[in-house]
């Protein structure tokens, strides 16, 4: 079925108390509109009109050029805003108007939607759900056979229709033609002053059209965000379901509530999950992988057998079977050849370290090239900034750093080369050579007694 997706972004999200437009808040490593959009296409729609209004640049430019985008200058109700799509619309003979701000609509939902709108070939179906107290919801409103014949607004319901459980969940799917005939017939005239998209459904059902319904199964999708507890509350739904599916997937969580994955995080099979682990944005791990505890991977690509423990890394490559952590700091740029261990407290910044090699304590790796099987001794610091610039070092094959070195870039260690402890190089190191750069220790036998005399 060609169908197109009308998605309402336009309202100004004051209750947010934010400079960023309501819809682009982050919810698990995207922006609530883009939950939306996601359902959207997960049943194979392509074609969206989304509708801005504030911060309309802002919108544009967070979700990309792939959508048409209508401005609704003033802001006079949802029925209003679907009808500044009209003038762009295109062919697709049915269309779903959906909330921008509802971001835990699913595919499914969606699917079902559908299905039921092109078996009862409706004009209009809705998305209704059954809440005990519903609040400020919009009801819907049946005739004596049980078809929907219209929705009110809470606002504009008296004492009967506030008593009805079912309420409009702002979800629906339409005969395009029948909905842009609705809206142009729009009026104003209730409590808000607005024009209604709910106004719509009454419209078509007095006109003798067909009006169907799907209740949600689960509630929690209809939740839309006005504000910051809302979208706490939407969060901890979206990561149960993150997590849920990561578990039937073959990933293992040992205290999965303490756990924060976003959306776009990947993590192959038999991979363990330990307590207060977070992993945000592009990140991908491999599987047999012993994740954290407490640890955090932004933009990271993880190979398979890898352990993390107490640590933090960011746009980072960390290969097969290394080892990293405890409180171990892995900054931009930062790639991890096969078997590499990083120790506690070792910081890299934009290196990269070859296959095998060790830097088990307390030493700072900046703009560096490491060869294979190099041995960092604890303390090492590669001295990369001169106060103006900074400067890269390479340490070639075999080599050995002793403890306590200083390497002030930019150097070349050579292949198999040996730095003593406590040096600090300042030159090149040729192959297979032992560079020691420290003075010679000298002993003042008596000198306490002479100083306290």
């Amino acid at each position: 079925m060609q169908t197109s997706a009308i998605i309402l972004a336009a309202g100004a999200g004051k209750r947010m108390h934010s400079n960023t437009n309501k819809v682009l808040h982050n919810l698990c490593g995207r922006p609530i509109v883009e939950h939306v959009i996601r359902a959207c296409q997960d049943i194979g729609i392509s074609s969206f009109y989304v509708v801005i209004g504030r911060d309309a640049s802002q919108v544009r430019e967070r979700l990309g050029e792939a959508y048409t985008y209508v401005l609704q200058a003033e802001q006079l109700g949802t029925g209003h805003a679907a009808l500044q799509v009209k003038p762009y619309y295109q062919n697709e003979p049915n269309v779903f108007v959906l909330c921008g701000d509802a971001p835990l609509i699913t595919g499914t939902t969606l699917e079902q939607m559908q299905a039921i709108h092109l078996e009862a070939q409706a004009d209009a179906t809705i998305l209704t759900a059954i809440f005990p107290r519903p609040g400020d919801y919009g009801r819907v409103l049946r005739d004596a056979k049980g078809q929907v014949c219209g929705l009110v607004e809470a606002k504009d319901a008296n004492s009967e229709q506030k008593a009805i459980k079912e309420i409009n969940t702002g979800f629906f799917c339409f005969r395009a033609e029948a909905l842009f005939e609705a809206l142009d017939q729009l009026t104003n005239d209730n409590a808000q002053g607005e024009y209604y998209l709910t106004d719509v459904i009454q419209s078509i059902y007095q006109k003798g059209g067909r009006v169907a319904s799907y209740v949600l199964e689960d509630n929690n999708e209809s939740l839309g965000i006005n504000d910051r507890v809302r979208l706490a509350q939407a969060e901890g739904v979206l990561r149960q379901r993150i997590r849920n599916k990561l578990m039937l997937g073959g990933v293992t969580f040992l205290q999965p509530e303490s756990c924060l994955i976003d959306e776009t995080v990947t993590i192959g099979q038999d991979t363990v999950v330990c307590p207060g682990v977070i992993l945000e944005g592009n990140t991908s791990i491999g599987r047999n992988c012993i994740i954290g505890p407490q640890t955090r991977l932004i933009d990271c690509q993880v190979g398979d057998g890898v352990s993390i423990e107490f640590s933090v890394a960011r746009q980072s490559k960390i290969d097969d079977n290394c080892v990293i952590g405890p409180y171990a700091y892995l900054r931009p740029q930062t790639e991890l050849a096969t078997g590499v261990k990083v120790g506690d407290f070792v910081e890299l910044k934009n290196s990269q370290v070859g296959v095998g090699s060790k830097i088990p304590h307390l030493s700072y790796v900046g703009d560096a090239t490491i060869g294979s099987h190099v041995n960092i001794g604890a303390g090492t610091i590669f001295v990369n900034y001169d106060g103006r610039k900074k400067y890269r070092s390479q340490i070639e094959d075999d080599a050995f750093i002793g403890c306590n070195s200083n390497l002030v870039a930019p150097v070349h260690i050579g292949q198999e080369a040996y730095v003593a402890a406590g040096s600090t190089i300042t030159k090149d190191v040729p192959a297979g050579s032992l560079a020691l750069a420290r003075s010679r220790q000298e002993n003042k036998e008596g000198w306490v007694a002479r100083r306290k005399q």
